[in-house]
């Protein structure tokens, strides 16, 4: 039962095309997002979910299941995912499919591409297994609609079943994490929760509680230029200039670090030898180590300003987000019973530092502690995603779990 209404679900909304636009100055980014958002406002009413409504201007859908009686005073947890996909690869006319039973051989999307095995050995671990994927022409879209069928499948259970007690339950679906919203307009005041997970991310029974510390340096490099066959002593090439800087960073990047390890990242240079304009994105777990790599950067600034004159480097930052741990870390209970919830679902649980950020880093950032849950899609942002349905079915049941024994606490100020 569980099974067939997610997987009825997952086909439904992975159909309708939700893709995100990078560097827009719309809100949300993508008019396609709200095809969905209306749909599941919808589908909310006619489950019986109270207090729905739709953000017709940000996109952003939301829902309360009440208390059970006498559930009135404990934890008020939300359950947070989004409803764009990622713009790496199209998400227009998406054709889902059902390979029933997997039988751990190549899978064949299109005459052009397959998924083969030597290539994703993960998929090994899903034999056995109902497994939807795309006809290879586009991505598939469990990134992260897995999340949302998980949570309104949650819904359904929790409204037909009266025998699960719960605190209040807060829903929300959101645009554009794909493209760095960041659930930016997210109102907390009808959310009305005291804690939140976000679910998204690939294999069953992973959770991050930490992200990385995010920004980008934004380096605006001044040159001079004139005629090369006069230029001794003259000439200040900017293009030369952002090369330096680039040279003078520490080696850490993003292709020789892993887990814990922050990088730098020279990522973008437009110029001329007059001026040039030289993006560079730094990240790490830790504050400190955070910190001490934007005084890096700013060293590097007033180096080359002593050598080439003053005012030929101007450096700003464009904060993107930061960890969630040290919020998180103030609510203890949410990641132990995280854990006691998943092993209750048969699976290990395994901590993962993210290398990089998700909704709830600024959701966390903003006092709402908000550590992520997986959604059990695997290979997100390509035409090679695929998602078991079994996995959508483990999760359903952690975040039935969890739920159960947030049911017995209650919140208590910090």
């Amino acid at each position: 039962m569980i099974k067939k209404d997610l997987e009825n679900r997952f086909l439904r909304y992975v159909q309708i095309d939700t893709t995100s636009v990078a560097n827009s100055n719309l809100t949300p980014s993508s008019n396609c997002q709200f095809d969905l958002a209306r749909l599941l406002y919808q589908e909310l009413i006619d489950l019986g979910v109270s207090d729905v409504y739709l953000d017709e201007i940000n996109c952003l859908v939301y829902g309360r299941l009440k208390a059970s009686k006498g559930y009135e005073d404990k934890v008020k947890v939300a359950f947070i995912a989004h409803m764009d996909t990622a713009p790496d690869v199209s998400g227009t006319n998406v054709k889902p499919w059902v390979y029933r039973n997997y039988d751990g051989k190549d899978v064949k999307l299109n005459d052009e591409y397959a998924l083969n095995v030597c290539e994703f050995p993960n998929i090994l671990n899903y034999i056995g297994c109902d497994i939807v994927f795309t006809d290879g022409t586009t991505l598939l879209g469990g990134d992260d609609k897995a999340a949302i069928s998980e949570i309104m499948t949650m819904c359904k259970i929790l409204l037909q079943n009266d025998e699960i007690k719960h605190g209040e339950i807060e829903i929300a679906f959101t645009p554009d994490e794909e493209v760095g919203g960041l659930a930016k307009d997210l109102d907390f005041k009808r959310l009305g929760a005291d804690i939140a997970y976000t679910i998204d991310g690939d294999y069953v029974g992973y959770y991050s509680d930490e992200t990385f510390n995010a920004t980008e340096a934004q380096i605006s490099i001044k040159g001079k230029n004139v005629h090369p066959g006069t230029a001794f002593k003259i000439m200040k090439n900017a293009v030369e200039i952002g090369c330096e800087i680039i040279n003078m960073l520490p080696s850490e990047r993003p292709n020789n670090t892993k887990d814990r390890i922050g990088y730098y990242h020279p990522h973008g240079f437009k110029g001329n030898v007059e001026e040039g304009k030289l993006l560079i994105l730094l990240r790490d777990h830790g504050k400190e180590e955070f910190n001490k790599k934007i005084e890096i950067i700013n060293k590097i600034g007033k180096e080359l300003n002593k050598k080439y004159g003053d005012e030929t480097i101007n450096i700003k930052y464009a904060n993107s987000y930061s960890s969630m741990k040290e919020v998180v870390d103030k609510y203890p209970f949410m990641i132990q019973e995280l854990e006691e919830a998943i092993k209750d679902a048969g699976v290990k649980p395994t901590h993962l530092a993210f290398r990089g950020g998700t909704d709830g880093s600024s959701i966390s950032a903003r006092g709402l502690p908000c550590p992520n849950i997986s959604a059990g899609y695997e290979n997100g942002h390509s035409r090679f995603e695929y998602v078991p349905i079994e996995s959508m079915e483990k999760i359903t049941h952690i975040l039935l779990n969890l739920v159960k024994r947030l049911s017995k606490i209650k919140m208590e100020k910090v």
